[in-house]
C-alpha cells in the first residue's frame, strides 16, 4: 500500500509539473514558477481533487536539495573558494546582521515576543541557494556574478547553522552568550576542517580511479554515492544535508573529473529539483496568508528591499563595482529552505507560536516568485543605477574598486615572496600530523584490536595487522607530502632572487584618502589629487 501511495504521489507531481512547465515555457516565463503552481494545484489547500501525499513529496524534495548543492560544489573547487578572499564573508555578515535587526523590528511592530522577534529576524536573514541556483541555470548566468553570489550563499549557510545553535540556546533560557557562539563556531570549524582534510585524502583519488574505467554509469553511481555520503555525514553531526552535499561536490571537483561528471548529474538533479519546488508550492495555504496578510506583506517587502540594499552595500565595500553590487543584491532577495527549518525549530522548541511557520512559508513562496524576475531585471537596473548616480559617487566607486583591487594585487605579490616560508610551514604541519598519527595509533592500538576481536570476531594477528595497515594507509599521503614539499623547497630560488614588493607599491590609507579627494573635486581641476592615485 505504501508503494502504491509513493507511485501515485510521484505520478501526480511529475505529470502536473510537466504540464505547467510546458505552459510557462510557452509563455516565456521561468519554469520555477510553473513548478510552484503545480505544487499549489496538487497541494491540500486548494479545492482541486488532485492531491499528492505531502510527506512523500517532502522526502523526494530533500533529494533535490542534496543533488542541487552537490552540483554547485562541482562548480566551486575548495581552492577557488579560498581564492575569492574575504569579500563574500563580509557581504554575508553585513546582510545577515541587517536582516536580523530588521526582522526583530518588524516583530516588535506586530507585538510579538522577544524570542519570536529573534526567530523572525533569523528566518528572513538566509537566502535560498536552491532557488538562486535554479534561476541562474535557467537564465545562463555565469562568471564573476555567479561566483560572488554562490560564495555569499555558502557563508550564509554557515551563519544559519550558528543562528540555529544560538536560537536553541535562547529558547532553552541559556541566553545568547558569547561562550555558546564560540563553542558552536569551534565545532563547526573542526567539522569543516576534518571533513575537508580527510575527504581530500580519499575522494579525489577514488574518483580518478573510477573515471579511468571509462564507464559513465559507474562514474554516475559513484559520484552520487559520494554526494549522499557527505549529506548523511553532515546530518549525523547535526548540520544541514545541503552543507554536506556541497562539500562533497567540492571534493569530487578536486579530482579534476568534474567536467565529465556534471552532464551525468544534471538530468537526475533537474528532476528532483522540480519536485522540491513543487513541495514549496504545496505549502502555500491561501487561508493562512489571508489571515496573516499584513505580516506576510511587510516581511516580503523587508526581505526584497532589505536584502537588495544590504547585499549591494556589502558587495560594494568589498570591492565589487556598482553594477556587480546591484546585481548581487537583486539576486539574493529571497528566503528559502533554511527559513522553513528555523521556523519549524521555533515551533518545536515552543519559542514561537504556530503562526510563524505559515508566515515564513508564504514569504518564501512570494519571494521565490519574484526572484526570477529580479534576476532578469538586475542587469538593466544596475545599468540605470550606474548612469543615474551622481558623478562624484560614480568616480568614487570606480576609484575605490581600483584601490581594493590594488590591495588584492599587493597581497598576491607578497604571497609570492613568502613562498619559501609557506612551504616550510607546510612541512612542519605534515611532520606534526605524522607524529600525532604515530602516537595516536600507538595509544589506541589496544582498544581497536579489542573491538575488532570482540565486535567483529577477527583473530588477534589479523586485528593487529589491520591496525598497522590502517595506520600505514593514513600515513602514506603525509609521507608523500613530505617528499613533495622537500622537492619544491630544493627547487626554490634563494631569498635574494625573489622579487620583493616595495612599500610604495602597496596601497595604503593615503591612497584611499586620495580616492576621496578625487571624488570630491571631480568637476574641478584637481591634478594633485589625481596624481596621488
Amino acid at each position: 500500500m505504501h508503494g502504491d501511495a509513493f507511485l501515485e504521489a510521484l505520478t501526480i507531481v511529475l505529470c502536473t509539473a510537466g504540464i505547467t512547465t510546458v505552459l510557462f515555457q510557452r509563455l516565456r516565463q521561468p519554469v520555477v514558477l510553473g513548478y510552484i503552481l503545480a505544487g499549489v494545484i496538487v497541494g491540500p489547500h486548494v479545492p482541486i481533487p488532485l492531491i499528492a501525499d505531502p510527506e512523500i513529496v517532502q522526502t523526494l524534495s530533500e533529494v533535490g536539495v542534496i543533488l542541487l548543492l552537490f552540483s554547485l560544489g562541482l562548480e566551486f573547487r575548495l581552492r577557488k573558494l579560498f581564492q575569492m578572499g574575504p569579500g563574500p564573508s563580509i557581504t554575508a555578515l553585513i546582510e545577515c546582521s541587517v536582516m536580523v535587526w530588521l526582522g526583530f523590528l518588524v516583530g516588535r511592530g506586530f507585538g510579538w515576543t522577544t524570542r519570536e522577534c529573534f526567530f523572525a529576524g533569523s528566518i528572513i536573514a538566509i537566502s535560498s541557494t536552491t532557488v538562486i541556483a535554479k534561476a541562474f541555470d535557467e537564465q545562463g548566468i555565469l562568471g564573476k556574478l555567479r561566483e560572488r553570489v554562490i560564495g555569499v550563499l555558502i557563508v550564509e549557510d554557515l551563519i544559519a547553522v550558528l543562528l540555529m545553535t544560538a536560537l536553541t540556546a535562547l529558547s532553552a533560557g541559556d541566553g545568547l552568550g558569547v561562550g555558546t557562539l564560540v563553542r558552536s563556531s569551534a565545532r563547526l570549524l573542526i567539522f569543516l576542517v576534518a571533513f575537508g582534510a580527510i575527504g581530500l585524502l580519499v575522494v579525489p583519488p577514488t574518483i580518478r580511479a573510477i573515471q579511468r574505467l571509462q564507464r559513465a554509469e559507474t562514474t554516475l553511481v559513484a559520484s552520487i554515492g559520494v554526494c549522499f555520503a557527505g549529506a548523511l555525514l553532515a546530518l549525523k553531526f547535526g548540520y544541514s544535508v545541503a552543507l554536506g552535499a556541497f562539500i562533497a561536490g567540492s571534493l569530487v571537483a578536486e579530482s579534476g573529473a568534474e567536467k565529465a561528471i556534471e552532464p551525468l548529474i544534471h538530468p537526475v538533479r533537474d528532476m528532483f529539483a522540480a519536485i522540491f519546488f513543487v513541495s514549496v508550492g504545496m505549502l502555500i495555504d491561501p487561508h493562512l496568508i489571508a489571515e496573516h496578510w499584513q505580516a506576510v506583506a511587510v516581511l516580503t517587502f523587508v526581505v526584497i528591499a532589505g536584502k537588495v540594499i544590504a547585499v549591494a552595500v556589502g558587495a560594494f565595500l568589498t570591492g565589487s563595482g556598482t553594477r556587480t553590487s546591484v546585481q548581487t543584491g537583486m539576486s539574493l532577495a529571497q528566503i528559502g529552505e533554511f527559513s522553513f527549518i528555523i521556523a519549524s525549530l521555533g515551533v518545536a522548541l515552543g519559542a514561537t507560536r504556530s503562526f510563524l511557520y505559515p508566515v515564513a512559508v508564504a514569504v518564501s513562496a512570494l519571494t521565490t516568485l519574484t526572484t526570477p524576475w529580479l534576476i532578469r531585471a538586475s542587469g538593466p537596473t544596475a545599468s540605470f543605477v550606474d548612469r543615474k548616480l551622481p558623478r562624484a559617487l560614480q568616480t568614487f566607486g570606480a576609484l575605490y574598486g581600483t584601490w581594493i583591487e590594488g590591495l588584492r594585487s599587493a597581497t598576491r605579490q607578497k604571497t609570492e615572496t613568502s613562498a619559501i616560508r609557506r612551504l616550510v610551514r607546510l612541512l612542519a604541519v605534515d611532520l606534526l600530523v605524522l607524529a600525532a598519527l604515530i602516537i595516536g595509533a600507538a595509544l589506541s592500538a589496544g582498544t581497536v584490536v579489542e573491538f575488532l576481536q570482540g565486535g567483529l570476531g577477527f583473530g588477534p594477528r589479523l586485528s593487529q595487522g589491520l591496525v598497522v595497515a590502517g595506520a600505514a594507509v593514513l600515513g602514506i599521503p603525509l609521507v608523500a607530502g613530505l617528499f613533495r614539499i622537500t622537492r619544491r623547497l630544493g627547487a626554490c630560488p634563494s631569498n635574494g632572487e625573489w622579487a620583493g614588493v616595495s612599500r610604495r607599491s602597496r596601497p595604503g590609507i593615503g591612497d584611499l584618502l586620495a580616492v576621496v579627494a578625487v571624488a570630491r573635486c571631480h568637476e574641478t581641476s584637481c591634478d594633485a589629487a589625481h596624481a596621488l592615485v
